[in-house]
């Protein structure tokens, strides 16, 4: 059995689809950080059979919400004090990202301007699809 060792404070994101953890890693910035950051891939879970699972020894305000919501709204987000989960926090889609994909629409306004920010606004829930803010191109979610 794989033994990983607890964190005394910071943050635990767990519940992430098997074999997603590197990419979530890449596009929180994770790299960028300086604290100690621990990956678990393909663990064991009743629940969904396989998960990642990410150790951060950071806190909360480190990451940002709207893009792990906007990968994958099903992870849990456990805020980790004196050893003990504080918190538990959950995610859901966002209803706007900004610079976290980027139109593919090359008449688009923002294709042409690139200091414009990339404005996604989700336009349907259920099917979880995203439009570009200025010409209301569709983004294709490849998360989930």
């Amino acid at each position: 059995m794989l033994n990983i060792g607890g964190l005394k404070n910071g943050i635990v994101l767990d519940h992430i689809q098997a074999g997603k953890s590197m990419e979530i890693y890449r596009y929180l910035g994770l790299d960028r950080l300086d604290c100690q950051v621990a990956i678990i891939k393909n663990a064991r879970s009743n629940k969904m059979g396989r998960k990642d699972i990410i150790k951060i020894e950071a806190s909360l305000d480190i990451l940002n919400l709207d893009i792990l919501g906007y990968i994958d709204h099903n992870i849990t987000i456990n805020i980790i004090r004196d050893e003990k989960v504080v918190e538990k926090k959950t995610l859901k889609l966002p209803k706007k990202i900004v610079n976290v994909v980027r139109c593919k629409n090359p008449r688009c306004i923002s294709s042409i301007e690139q200091e414009l920010p990339q404005v996604f606004l989700l336009t349907d829930p259920e099917k979880e699809v995203y439009r570009c803010a200025y010409c209301e191109e569709r983004y294709k979610r490849h998360y989930s």
